[in-house]
């Protein structure tokens, strides 16, 4: 679960991280009175929305006066951003952050995650701020530090002053990064966050360190502790099939293509998104329905992915394990009825039960086709998709 930016700010501030003054609006006019609250100005306008590359699209903007702030405003609130991380369609912008303006000397990076390779809490420091850190670390990996957290003593003060020192910082401002940072990991423990993210982290004229940026992102497993954190969910900024998706209990991702997919376990999964594009199709969505799913999910799962306008055909590629094939069988048959599928519909089957499995397809009478392995069900759903669009075309 992601939260907005001045969600983020206020949870930092909790915990000591200082930010620049300001609040968030609604409203131009809302903007307008928050900001003759904070000051003369100048100001930043900043759109709240759950994508990164706001300023590339045009989200962040700059105003001298607190009437310059109300028609930024007026001319971002209600509007559609495009970034890079939002794709074509874009996110609606319900509300800005308006705040002061500050003048800041430098910029660093300051964030973090988990090091899934190494099992720990890894903090990540470096000395330029204010781009995308996948960025920096393709043009200049040497200038990205990381201190690993043990998960028995947490991050240590020394391991906060180390890494203050190779991000360049010297002097008192050694020790205020290490306590930032200290905090910053307090905040990612203790909010059960994947991440947590400072970028830019600003040096003042008078030698603050000021969190510019904020961002949060929370373990989905974890909400069930963080009520407070659930109390702040913008339903509006996220898909509305993940949200579904969600209700129902699956494992859903979107994607872009017109090929809908079913299966059972992640790694089964991933084979099935890669051979799907390897032969020339492309998958709608990642949906992993679990090793023991029943009719009922397996019928969810169906009406999920033909909720989806953009999907032209569905792939079900599943292994009977804990489930044996004739159940999964039975329940695509029962979902198909139920929901009068008009979609091509390729099933591949293995595990055990498989030969009864196919036969329950078979004898339905219902339009499904039986695909002996990955290989051929792909190529065969493919086909099937590309000779649907063109003749809707």
């Amino acid at each position: 679960m992601n939260i907005h930016e001045y969600q983020a700010k206020e949870i930092f501030q909790q915990y000591q991280i200082k930010v620049p003054k300001g609040k968030v609006a609604f409203t131009h006019l809302e903007a307008e009175k928050i900001a003759r609250e904070i000051g003369p100005g100048p100001f930043v306008v900043k759109a709240q929305v759950h994508a990164g590359g706001r300023g590339k699209g045009g989200g962040i903007r700059k105003a001298e006066n607190p009437a310059e702030v109300r028609e930024v405003a007026r001319r971002m609130i209600e509007t559609t951003i495009i970034t890079p991380q939002t794709g074509p369609p874009g996110k609606c912008i319900s509300r800005v952050l308006v705040e002061e303006n500050l003048f800041i000397a430098r910029e660093l990076y300051l964030g973090v995650t988990i090091d899934r390779r190494r099992g720990k809490v890894a903090v990540i420091g470096c000395p330029e701020g204010g781009v995308e850190i996948e960025e920096i670390g393709a043009r200049a990996p040497e200038k990205i530090h990381r201190e690993m957290a043990e998960p028995a003593s947490g991050f240590q003060p020394f391991q906060g002053r180390k890494l203050a020192m190779a991000m360049g910082l010297e002097g008192n401002l050694i020790g205020k990064a290490a306590t930032v940072a200290s905090a910053l990991y307090r905040v990612f423990v203790e909010k059960d966050c994947s991440l947590a993210e400072i970028n830019p982290l600003g040096l003042t004229s008078g030698g603050d360190l000021v969190a510019l940026d904020a961002k949060m992102n929370i373990d989905d497993n974890a909400l069930y502790r963080q009520s407070a954190i659930v109390a702040m969910r913008d339903v509006e900024q996220e898909d509305s099939q993940d949200l579904e998706a969600s209700r129902l209990g699956l494992n859903f991702i979107n994607l872009h293509g017109n090929i809908g997919c079913i299966v059972n376990g992640a790694g089964l999964g991933m084979a099935t998104l890669d051979i799907l594009r390897y032969y020339g199709g492309e998958p709608a969505n990642f949906l992993d329905a679990g090793g023991g799913a029943g009719v009922d999910v397996i019928s969810n799962a169906f009406k999920l992915l033909c909720s989806d306008s953009r999907v032209r055909g569905i792939l079900v590629n599943m292994f009977g394990g804990i489930t044996r094939c004739d159940v999964y069988a039975q329940g695509i048959v029962e979902a198909s009825r139920e929901l009068q599928l008009k979609l091509p519909l390729v099933i591949r089957l293995e595990g055990t039960n498989v030969e009864i499995g196919r036969k329950i397809l078979a004898d339905s009478g219902l339009n499904i086709i039986n695909a002996g392995s990955m290989r051929e069900a792909a190529q065969k759903i493919v086909k099937l998709v590309k000779k649907a669009y063109s003749l809707s075309s």
